[in-house]
């Protein structure tokens, strides 16, 4: 059974009224809620279609208030980026040595020259003073001895040249012979077909003393062929650094001449971070070949002998290159002590009293060799000492430059210019005027030297001019050695 309630009809009406507002109301909050969804997915989900990337702004605070507003830099595109084409002349040069034609490569190292920046070798960059036994910093050519220093920066170079004597007109002509060196340099590396090894090792030292290295913008190659040539024989030789063979007289000029250049170029290049393979190695077995080969009185002979008595021109050549083979730091310095207290124990003996060292034992026998006995002294710290002090009294004394005259003989001079400038003063100020210009007019035209007929004097033209240009280096290639200034 049923039981069923009638409502009235006014009822029914408002019944009807409520369930209207209740469809409408539902409607409404449905709509709201889609447009609501559809406002927050708008705003927190969808990207902007147009929109720059926004500035971010980094802020340090270090304590400083009112800092200016650091403003924002476009950044380029890389893509759309042109590379800078090459200028005309490169600030990068390769360098390129040929090889040898002998049995014994030398790998030749990859070299790239870079250009020097416009404040490259002041004077902050080298350790100046000292005796030139001491290294300085490691940057730059920092750590180039003390005595090398000089040469090294074109505005020192330039005014130790005037403060010591010299004119521009000294430079120039280094640079004239320094390129005419390079126009004749041999395809294998070497110079001349006579003598070519003492004739590398000539112009190597010829090239150092302006500073110009493997590295060097405009000589760096010719530089780095001539290191090479030389390596290369020393290579084949177990050290001994001649093309001639060991039964040659003569063959210990070349070696004399050649250490003294590898052990500079070992210097420059292993303080410039310049590897050329077996340098280090060819170096030391020379150095070692030259202390071994001096006899029991002090000095060296021909062939290196053991026999009594000394060459001294032949000495003269080993003293410079021991002293260069010290700066390398390939042998401890007490290895050093020895031989060169008997190399000056012998010049002492040999020395005449009027100051002269000659050519042996006799101080008359070419006495234009004196010069070269001072030097040995003064490379050896014993520049104060009487004998030094002779020795420059004698070239002081005895010594003449005309050109085209036995007194103008380059071999003598080449150790005159050193020793007097070492020991400076009047001495030296009396001796530069006397070669200077004279020496400069003699130059030829495309930057060489020609000297025949002199007695005991250069054998070629090569040579010559390797000697002028060492002459006119004089004024910078090595700070004085002594206080006699």
């Amino acid at each position: 059974m049923s039981i069923h309630a009638n409502l009235s009809p006014e009822a029914q009406e408002r019944l009807n009224a409520q369930n209207r507002n209740s469809t409408i109301s539902s409607a409404v909050i449905a709509i709201l809620t889609i447009v609501v969804i559809a406002l927050v997915l708008s705003i927190f989900l969808l990207p902007p279609i147009f929109q720059q990337s926004p500035t971010v702004k980094v802020i340090h605070d270090p304590g400083i208030t009112d800092e200016p507003p650091i403003e924002p830099r476009p950044v380029a595109d890389p893509l759309k980026r042109k590379p800078t084409p090459p200028a005309a002349s490169s600030a990068q040069t390769r360098v390129i040595a040929v090889q040898t034609v002998s049995t014994v490569s030398i790998p030749l190292p990859d070299v790239v020259v870079m250009e020097p920046s416009a404040d490259y070798g002041d004077g902050e960059e080298f350790a100046l003073g000292g005796n030139g036994d001491d290294f300085g910093g490691s940057s730059g050519f920092g750590g180039i001895p003390h005595v090398f220093s000089k040469r090294c920066s074109a505005e020192d170079r330039m005014a130790r040249l005037l403060s010591e004597g010299g004119t521009p007109q000294c430079e120039d002509a280094v640079v004239k012979a320094l390129d005419w060196l390079q126009a004749t340099q041999n395809p294998d590396g070497s110079w001349t077909n006579d003598h070519p090894v003492a004739m590398t090792g000539l112009a190597l030292l010829a090239y150092l003393g302006h500073c110009e290295t493997p590295q060097s913008p405009e000589y760096g190659e010719t530089v780095l062929r001539g290191i090479t040539y030389l390596v290369d024989i020393g290579m084949k030789n177990d050290g001994r650094l001649s093309n001639k063979d060991a039964t040659s007289i003569q063959w210990v000029y070349d070696h004399g001449i050649a250490t003294y250049a590898l052990a500079e170029a070992y210097t420059f290049c292993n303080q410039l971070k310049i590897p050329i393979p077996h340098l280090d190695t060819v170096t030391k077995q020379a150095g070692d070949m030259i202390m071994q080969g001096q006899n029991d009185d002090g000095a060296w002979l021909y062939k290196f002998d053991s026999g009594a008595g000394g060459d001294n021109s032949v000495g003269f050549w080993q003293i410079q290159a021991l002293k260069a083979c010290k700066h390398t730091g390939l042998w401890p310095t007490s290895k050093f002590t020895k031989p060169s207290r008997e190399a000056l124990g012998w010049l002492d003996k040999v020395q005449g009293s009027d100051g002269a060292i000659g050519y042996r034992d006799n101080s008359s026998q070419s006495p234009g060799l004196t010069g070269g006995g001072v030097l040995a002294f003064q490379l050896w710290d014993k520049g104060s000492s009487s004998e030094a002090k002779k020795g420059v009294k004698y070239v002081a004394e005895n010594s003449e430059f005309e050109w085209g005259q036995e007194s103008s003989n380059l071999y003598y001079h080449y150790y005159n210019a050193q020793a007097m400038i070492n020991h400076g003063g009047k001495e030296w100020q009396d001796y530069n005027l006397r070669f200077r210009d004279s020496l400069l007019k003699a130059q030829n035209p495309d930057g060489s030297w020609t000297q025949a007929g002199i007695k005991h004097g250069p054998v070629n033209v090569h040579m010559a001019t390797c000697l002028s240009t060492l002459m006119l280096e004089v004024y910078y290639r090595f700070l004085p050695g002594t206080g006699g200034k």
